[in-house]
């Protein structure tokens, strides 16, 4: 699944238990009629991945919806969800300019030292 949104908040990495079982929250409002502020947590080595984002960056978050259930102390069942990331893009410039960086996956364009003079590329390929 994934949310796009604006984030409102990244708190810091926070250490659990004597296993140093670490958790990162970050809150992402949706931009639709009626916006929800989702809470979104990476654990362990994701933790990292928010490093280079910030308040009031668009982002598109790719989640896991987990769910669980505690038995309270008189006996009773609550059940729980939370929405784990595990990926974060940008949807908005961040280079200074406002300069969109390309895609990740895409490849730069022939330059024209890459042709020859009559516009036909260099290589020897029949294809």
């Amino acid at each position: 699944m994934e949310v796009e949104g604006k984030i409102r908040e990244i708190f810091e990495t926070k250490e659990y238990g004597s296993n140093g079982f670490q958790k990162r929250e970050m809150v992402v409002t949706t931009q639709e009629q009626y916006p929800q502020h989702l809470l979104i947590e990476f654990v362990q080595d994701r933790t990292g991945l928010l490093d280079n984002f910030e308040r009031g960056q668009m982002v598109k978050v790719g989640i896991n919806l987990r769910g669980r259930e505690w038995i309270n102390p008189e006996g009773e069942s609550v059940y729980f969800n939370s929405l784990n990331g595990w990926r974060i893009e940008a949807l908005q410039p961040t280079k200074p300019g406002g300069e969109t960086p390309p895609p990740a996956d895409q490849f730069e364009p022939a330059s024209s030292s890459d042709m020859d003079l009559d516009g036909e590329d260099e290589d020897d390929l029949p294809f």
